[in-house]
């Protein structure tokens, strides 16, 4: 299967309630299920919004929200990604995560953010993570990244060395910087050659408000698909094969993986 049906699902998120952002997001994907899509995406740490307090974000975790994200996989016959905090060995400290599930409901991989923001003191509460990954998605292979990841190209760059042709993007990234996350989206799909999924949230928690503007963006920088600054869930196909035939007609990408040899 050469096409992947993607939908994205932008909402605002409710303050430290789980329970309740659970519910809203099984609201907003309705009857969604595989005969409409095939990938389902979530905001960074979708259950509790961008709450820096491991003591909360981690309790019951990872069970909670795993079995919440398996049991959506299961249900929808899709691949489901979502962001939430994942426990550490040390003390006060957590892991800011995006997880996968496959169809079957199957976890096949946690991503723990390389890269926690420190202009938001993130980086006082989750530890960075240390491994960029590329995992296979029907005919793509994707790598994912968690929100302050989208300013590091280098973390693209290694992805796309590992064979990915396809990013996704978990946020929770700030109104008043929107058009960086805009900008650096198409950016990264246009230096890499590759899809580019970003997911963000709207409306506002204590200290934030978000800016939505979830996107796809295709291998040439053309947005195919923008939430603007609403709850909804947005939905577009992308192809394989559009970005080998890219590739191929302007070979960029090659240039640079042949340089890395």
């Amino acid at each position: 299967m050469t096409k992947l049906r993607s939908s994205l699902v932008q909402c605002d998120l409710r303050w430290e309630d789980p329970q309740a952002n659970h519910a809203h997001l099984e609201e907003l994907l309705g009857e969604l299920d595989s005969r409409d899509t095939d990938l389902i995406v979530l905001p960074e740490m979708f259950a509790t919004g961008f709450c820096l307090n491991p003591k909360l974000t981690t309790a019951n975790e990872p069970e909670k929200t795993e079995f919440f994200l398996s049991e959506l996989a299961k249900q929808k016959k899709s691949w489901v990604i979502g962001g939430m905090c994942h426990p550490s060995e040390k003390d006060e400290m957590a892991y800011n995560t995006a997880v996968t599930f496959n169809p079957s409901g199957e976890c096949i991989s946690v991503y723990r953010k390389i890269h926690p923001i420190p202009a938001l003191r993130e980086d006082q509460f989750h530890l960075p993570g240390d491994a960029e990954e590329s995992l296979a998605l029907n005919s793509f292979k994707f790598t994912p990244a968690i929100c302050y990841d989208l300013r590091f190209p280098e973390l693209f760059r290694d992805g796309l060395s590992l064979g990915s042709n396809l990013f996704v993007v978990l946020g929770c990234w700030p109104k008043s910087r929107i058009e960086h996350w805009v900008t650096l989206l198409k950016a990264r799909a246009i230096e890499n050659q590759a899809y580019v999924i970003g997911v963000n949230r709207v409306g506002n928690d204590r200290e934030l408000e978000y800016g939505g503007r979830s996107m796809i963006v295709s291998p040439t920088g053309e947005v195919l698909a923008d939430a603007s600054d609403k709850t909804t869930v947005i939905q577009s196909t992308i192809e394989e094969t559009k970005v080998r035939e890219w590739r191929n007609s302007f070979p960029a990408v090659q240039e640079f993986l042949e340089g890395k040899n």
